[in-house]
């Protein structure tokens, strides 16, 4: 009998392997490969003529680290992913949960039709939307139309290093906020109503209901659009590339785009180290939201 049991665990077992296994491939041909070889170049002077020759190259260990933090250029760009993070990630959320809050209590027709056109700008060609905002915010574009209309002088937005970051983020947040909108309204919607009427039953306003009932029973929500807006506010390449290509003066670069610019020039050691800083960046800074903002019981 115990025989027969372990035949069938061990056909079980085999079974989950198989189903397991395109994923398992996939995995490790597309991650887990590239992750590691990425790792064994950041540890070498690997360059962009060196790949007809990859066994040829000199082992360097930590060294492509150390020279990405006394580069003044990587340093800026990390302050630059930071200002990114704390500007984006708040802007952000802050409009998907507002939004939510009208669609989930204060819009009630065409509520449909709003959820669809404030999702609109997330699966919306990115390119496209990159060359609109080029032509709105040029020094004779759209924008500094409307402000010539009523008097004032618009700037050259995308060539000043005081402006240029804060289109990009704006073209970050109008990119992202329709995701932090879906995820906040499912979680709104997961509230039960009956605890909203008790608590008016005690008299408790709107404001204590959303005080005391809808932030910390959204909690979780909370935390996953967190995580997931800081990750990829850490990783933004997409918005400075297209408008600014980390200009001007590398004023909007960001760590992602340092790494990409290290790749073209062939310093693919370089390359590798940045991209693991990132790594290393997003790592810590989940688990800080995972610490602060985790559940209490």
């Amino acid at each position: 009998m115990r025989t027969r049991r372990t035949t069938v665990g061990t056909r079980r077992t085999a079974v989950g392997w198989l189903f397991l296994a395109p994923f398992t491939l996939v995995f490790l041909v597309y991650t887990a490969v590239p992750t590691v070889a990425a790792l064994g170049f950041s540890l070498t002077d690997l360059r962009g003529s060196d790949l007809r020759h990859p066994l040829a190259v000199d082992f360097t260990g930590l060294e492509n680290y150390v020279r990405l933090f006394q580069d003044d250029s990587f340093v800026r760009d990390i302050l630059n992913t930071a200002l990114f993070v704390a500007v984006g990630v708040p802007l952000t959320m802050a409009a998907g949960f507002v939004l939510a809050l009208a669609l989930n209590s204060g819009i009630r027709r065409l509520r449909g039709a709003f959820r669809t056109v404030f999702f609109a700008p997330v699966v919306t060609n990115v390119v496209a939307v990159a060359l609109i905002w080029q032509y709105a915010f040029n020094e004779n574009g759209t924008v500094n139309s409307v402000l010539s209309a009523v008097g004032l002088a618009g700037p050259n937005w995308l060539d000043d290093t005081h402006l240029a970051m804060p289109v990009v983020i704006a073209l970050g947040v109008w990119r992202n906020f329709g995701t932090a909108m879906v995820l906040f309204l499912a979680g709104l919607q997961a509230i039960p109503g009956d605890v909203y009427e008790a608590a008016a039953l005690d008299g408790a306003g709107r404001w204590r209901q959303l005080r005391h009932i809808t932030l910390p029973m959204l909690m979780p929500t909370t935390l996953m659009v967190s995580v997931l807006l800081t990750v990829f506010y850490l990783q933004v390449f997409d918005e400075p590339y297209l408008l600014t290509d980390g200009g001007p003066l590398g004023s909007t670069e960001s760590v992602a785009l340092y790494t990409y610019h290290q790749f073209g020039v062939g310093q693919l050691g370089m390359s590798s180290a940045a991209s693991f800083v990132m790594l290393v960046m997003v790592a810590l800074v989940s688990v800080v939201q995972f610490r602060l903002l985790r559940p209490r019981s």
